[in-house]
């Protein structure tokens, strides 16, 4: 797959070693570590990153997702279990950028 976002093809380049390194462990706690199913760790990574507000982070785990067969109607119902958690700004930013990504899909 290419890169979603530019500045992650710079930080492979400038910095092939950590980011090898944090491929690594990104794999081995997603892959490795639980008995969660990958469309459910996609989802849960959905949320964290809508909630702490990584929009890039958010744009990567709405693709990824989807190639793990993760169905929009999910990740609305994800997106949307963020409003009596963290309030509907959060959820409108979330969704906004959900709605964006599948105009140009």
């Amino acid at each position: 797959m290419n890169d979603l976002h530019e500045i992650l093809t710079e930080l492979k380049k400038d910095f092939p070693q950590v980011y090898a390194d944090y491929e690594k462990l990104g794999k081995e706690i997603h892959e490795k570590s639980g008995p969660l199913t990958e469309g459910i760790r996609w989802l849960i990574k959905i949320a964290i990153s809508s909630a702490s507000h990584r929009l890039i982070a958010l744009e990567t785990h709405i693709v990824k997702a989807k190639e793990a067969g993760v169905k929009d109607d999910e990740i609305k119902h994800a997106l949307l279990m963020l409003i009596p958690t963290i309030g509907f700004p959060a959820f409108m930013e979330a969704y906004t950028i959900f709605k964006k990504m599948n105009e140009t899909s």
